[in-house]
């Protein structure tokens, strides 16, 4: 099957632009430079090359030109007769001659001047040859200016044709403007045609595709027609006389029988009367429509018999065109504001074109060929009895439930529904809250307002407030858990009163330890850190801890030495641990003849208890800084460290500040300088 897609016809460049392409490429693509003392014979080739070349390209392009455009004698008569309607086709052969014409005449000069550059005996004689024969190229381009931009006109009139296959079963609609064709394309297609209640809305040819008994068919609107003389019709009414022509379908003539349209129905049966030699061999079917407004029935006497003769000539058309059947009916009635009738004509209408395509290659000459190798076989009758077609209920079931599933999306209202019950677009505004999923569908039109009470409403939303509401149940029940246990452990009852005193005094201050290192906890990010040996204030020493300690009355003595164990001893202390406790083994230690060991080479690098901290604080994850877990916020931090730290190695402050490392570079600021820039070398 032929296809013809025009939308694949390369832009067309006028004169002064296929200039320019060609002598930029020719600069670009040869060599441009040619000594005064080179051979005469490599002087010729040079400019000898850049005539060919040029030459060439001129006459690559234009052929690309001529080839690209379709040849009206070889393709469908339908394309052939339509491009002749939307612009003539002398002038488009013509103006396809004058290219072609162009492309010789550069070839001859191309030609003619390299036989000249053949003799050529200086350098200015060649370069003077090459420079004629570019320009004289370059004026026959000029020359044909006008003819390229009349073909790029017609190139793109061709790429808005539409995709039309004329071999497809195809539906056509055709009548006077204004009677519903394009609504009824809208209903039984997914075109997009615009619809307008004034004539001549349609101005070309549009192509829609439906399906019907798994067959996709095509759908053709064509613009109104008026009853007027043939040489007095315009181009839009030409585009629909040139498609029912020559192309192979059913004809839907579209009658409307309310005269809404501004055209009686004697003026509707005069342009059937004038144009039904076009329906000769094809279905015809005459579509009354607009029964809405005007039924069939309340027609006057007259327009009755004005139906009725259109009813017998299509019969008679029918009959004439070699129809088998030629009483079928002809005559259908639709509403394509109530969708009555329009499934009716439209099925009736794709199985006329398909059996009309049947019975035509039943009449070909091939079909012998093909009939030969098909064998009908018929199931012979074994007995008498006679067994009818049996439906199991399972299916009947599930074919009425489908028919109530159609029943039931007929019924709901659409918004498109809504919008014409309440005035119309511009008018009624779809609501987007009734889709929200709430627990209680009243709090759907509930106002959620932007200030309430002086503040901003959203500095009161936190998205992961649901996390920091599980960290403080967590926290809470771990606080609970610890006072339970410590009660648990402890009991006053049987104490004594100085005891008990002494025991309510540690728990008060073990509270008022929390709630203090809380409070440190939640200005973490903003306190600086202050080392120990600036701790003026010496709040945590061990003469403290051991006055504390006594005056509760306890030895302080096993506590005070455990915390200087644990100390970090300060750098040259020496330090004397036991070779099993470090378990470090001969590498680590020296063990002399008295049984005493001394560290000489440590192999594991201590790490200080406070990088320790600091690299916890860094791997922490506090929720609302936008992390979403520890692994995401050390890789922030690494790319951060990353971004500057080409910036640290150019000592530079910051990203405005600007390096210069050499003011005066060498190889600008040194030797001699002639005539010239002297901004480079």
């Amino acid at each position: 099957m032929v296809k013809y897609n025009f939308k694949e016809i390369k832009v067309v460049p006028s004169g002064k632009e296929l200039v320019d392409i060609i002598l930029s490429r020719t600069q670009r693509q040869t060599p441009t430079v040619v000594h005064k003392g080179s051979r005469t014979k490599i002087i010729r080739e040079f400019y000898m090359h850049k005539v060919k070349f040029t030459g060439e390209n001129f006459k690559k392009k234009l052929s690309d030109i001529i080839d690209e455009f379709p040849r009206l004698e070889a393709i469908n008569p339908f394309y052939s007769d339509l491009l002749h309607v939307l612009y003539n086709k002398d002038h488009f052969k013509l103006a396809l001659a004058q290219v072609n014409k162009a492309r010789n005449q550069i070839s001859k000069i191309a030609t003619d001047y390299i036989r000249l550059l053949k003799y050529g005996d200086s350098l200015y004689r060649c370069k003077c040859l090459k420079i004629a024969a570019l320009g004289r190229m370059c004026t026959v381009i000029k020359g044909i200016g006008p003819s390229l931009a009349y073909l790029e006109q017609v190139r793109q009139h061709m790429a808005r044709l539409p995709s039309i296959d004329p071999n497809m079963r195809t539906i056509l609609i055709c009548g006077c403007p204004n009677v519903g064709k394009s609504s009824f394309m809208n209903k039984i297609t997914r075109a997009d045609v615009e619809e307008q209640p004034y004539a001549f809305t349609t101005k070309s040819l549009f192509v829609g595709h439906t399906d019907y008994n798994c067959l996709r068919y095509q759908v053709i609107d064509t613009p109104g027609i008026l009853d007027r003389p043939f040489e007095d019709r315009n181009i839009i009414e030409m585009c629909s006389i040139t498609a029912l022509a020559h192309l192979r379908s059913a004809v839907l003539f579209f009658l409307d029988v309310s005269g809404s349209c501004g055209y009686s129905i004697a003026q509707q049966a005069a342009l059937f009367h004038s144009i039904k030699s076009l329906f000769l061999n094809k279905p015809l079917m005459i579509v009354c429509n607009k029964i809405d407004l005007q039924p069939m029935h309340a027609l006057s006497e007259e327009d009755k018999r004005l139906v009725d003769d259109m009813k017998a000539e299509a019969q008679k058309t029918l009959s004439i065109g070699g129809d088998q059947n030629g009483e079928q009916q002809v005559l259908f009635t639709m509403s394509t504001l109530t969708n009555e009738g329009v499934s009716t004509a439209k099925n009736t209408a794709c199985e006329r074109i398909l059996g009309h395509r049947v019975e035509l290659k039943m009449k070909s000459k091939k079909i012998n060929d093909c009939l030969n190798r098909f064998h009908v076989a018929m199931p012979k009758t074994r007995d008498a009895k006679e067994r009818p077609v049996c439906i199991p209920p399972q299916v009947l079931e599930q074919r009425a439930k489908a028919q109530e599933g159609e029943q039931e999306k007929e019924k709901r209202k659409l918004e498109k529904d809504l919008e014409n019950e309440n005035g119309g677009a511009g008018v009624y505004s779809a609501s987007l809250k009734k889709h929200y999923i709430l627990a209680s569908d009243e709090w759907k039109d509930d106002i959620i307002p932007e200030i309430i009470d002086g503040h901003n409403v959203a500095d009161f939303m936190d998205h992961d407030i649901l996390e920091r509401v599980k960290e403080l149940e967590r926290e809470e029940g771990m606080r609970l858990a610890g006072v339970a246990g410590d009660e648990s452990e402890i009991n006053g009852d049987d104490m004594m009163p100085e005891e008990r005193e002494a025991l309510n005094a540690i728990r008060k201050r073990k509270k008022a330890l929390i709630q203090e290192h809380r409070i440190k906890k939640s200005t973490a990010e903003s306190r600086p850190v202050v080392p120990r040996k600036f701790d003026k204030d010496r709040q945590f020493t061990t003469q403290r801890m051991g006055r504390q300690l006594s005056g509760l009355g306890l030895d302080p003595s096993k506590a005070i030495e455990r915390a200087r164990s644990r100390s970090v001893p300060r750098i040259g202390r020496k330090r004397e641990r036991s070779v099993a406790v470090d378990g470090f083994g001969d590498d680590s230690m020296e063990i002399d003849n008295e049984g005493k060991g001394s560290y000489k080479k440590l192999r594991l690098r201590s790490v200080s208890r406070s990088r320790l901290r600091s690299r916890a604080s860094i791997e922490e994850v506090v929720p609302g800084k936008g992390f979403k877990d520890k692994k995401q916020k050390v890789k922030a931090i690494k790319l951060g460290k990353k971004s500057i730290k080409q910036r640290n190695k150019d000592a530079r402050k910051g990203e405005a500040d600007k390096v210069i490392l050499n003011m005066m570079p060498k190889h600008l600021f040194s030797g001699k300088r002639g005539i010239g820039k002297t901004s480079r070398r």
